[in-house]
């Protein structure tokens, strides 16, 4: 039987939660494209795409105001930056059916591919 030491798992939980994080923004990417690419017609895929964005953003947004979050300040401060636009433009995609959702994916898209 493999054991690890406490150490060893702690070492390796960040690379968890990050995996975690990237395939939320992977469903979340996936959501969004397969909305848009069926345009004004996707009424209830849109609505699960724009929410699930919002859902994710709450969630992050919640955590990097949390003290005991590990990152640095700045890089906090300018990712809930990131998420407060990204709830904004969330509610002004669901408002106007005929808006793109591209600048959603290209900043979800940017986000996940610094998680790498």
């Amino acid at each position: 039987m493999y054991r690890l030491s406490y150490s060893e798992i702690l070492d390796d939980a960040p690379d968890l939660g990050r995996e975690r994080e990237r395939e939320a923004f992977d469903r979340a990417i996936g959501l969004l494209r397969t909305a848009e690419a069926r345009g004004n017609h996707a009424g209830p895929a849109r609505a699960e795409a724009v929410g699930y964005v919002q859902d994710l953003w709450n969630v992050l947004i919640s955590d990097l105001l949390d003290p005991e979050n590990g990152l640095p300040e700045g890089l906090r401060a300018d990712l809930v930056s990131i998420g407060i636009w990204t709830m904004r433009e969330a509610g002004e995609v669901l408002s106007a059916p005929e808006r793109s959702l591209s600048a959603l994916i290209e900043v979800n898209a940017s986000i996940r591919d610094g998680l790498r």
